[in-house]
């Protein structure tokens, strides 16, 4: 009885230390490598379609949305661009080298 006792308290603090301390510690570790799927750092790196493009500004789309835009490079409509930067909900994009 005192056998069956001590390995039902085996069992139960191993499955203590690894439900609080090592599937925790697994999960910051896999988890930290992810990229955020939203902010501005989730838009760094995205292709966008631009839209409408005057001079340095215009519309582009990412992501099912239409964002104002800005960049230093001549676009036209259809053109793909990469998402350098966001500044107050604004994109800075740059031409796509293919």
């Amino acid at each position: 009885m005192l056998k069956i006792l001590l390995v039902l308290v085996v069992v139960f603090v191993l499955f203590e230390l690894v439900e609080h301390l090592i599937l925790p510690v697994i999960w910051l570790i896999t988890n930290k490598r992810r990229r955020s799927p939203s902010g501005e750092s989730g838009m760094v790196g995205l292709v966008a379609e631009v839209k409408e493009w005057k001079g340095t500004k215009g519309r582009v789309f990412v992501r099912g949305e239409l964002w104002q835009a800005e960049g230093d490079d001549s676009l036209q409509p259809g053109d793909e661009a990469v998402v350098q930067s966001v500044k107050r909900l604004r994109l800075v994009v740059k031409r796509l080298e293919k």
